[in-house]
């Protein structure tokens, strides 16, 4: 399984109490394809750079989830279904770097011989 962002931006029409269902409508989406939502937030409403769709303003929210790969095209064809959705961009999360295990040994080894040499000077 991949790790997802998912941007999603809800119509400003939607009340606050229907932000959260059209939310756990698409966690279901994705839960029914296999994979799980890690945490889900509303950012809140953010006015557009340019008017989409004859709007100016929408209620953004971010989902992080796992799916597989394969399974990424048919949940887009499903969101697209999902009327509360106004827009949604999903793409690969990134993770976080991770020092090579080769280069952690060295770097504790240099400091052994650090303090070595600053033990040995006393």
């Amino acid at each position: 399984m991949n790790a997802y962002d998912a941007l999603c931006i809800l119509p400003v029409s939607l009340k606050e109490e229907e932000h959260e269902q059209v939310l756990d409508r698409a966690k279901t989406e994705i839960e029914r394809l296999g994979g799980s939502v890690d945490s889900m937030n509303i950012l809140g409403k953010r006015t557009f750079a340019r008017p989409l769709k004859k709007q100016d303003v929408g209620v953004y929210a971010r989902m992080f989830f796992q799916l597989d790969a394969e399974n990424v095209d048919p949940l887009l064809a499903r969101f697209k279904l999902n009327d509360g959705l106004f827009r949604v961009q999903i793409r690969r999360a990134v993770a976080p770097k991770q020092e090579e295990p080769a280069a952690a040994e060295q770097a504790e080894a240099s400091g052994e011989a650090q303090e070595e040499e600053n033990d040995g000077g006393s």
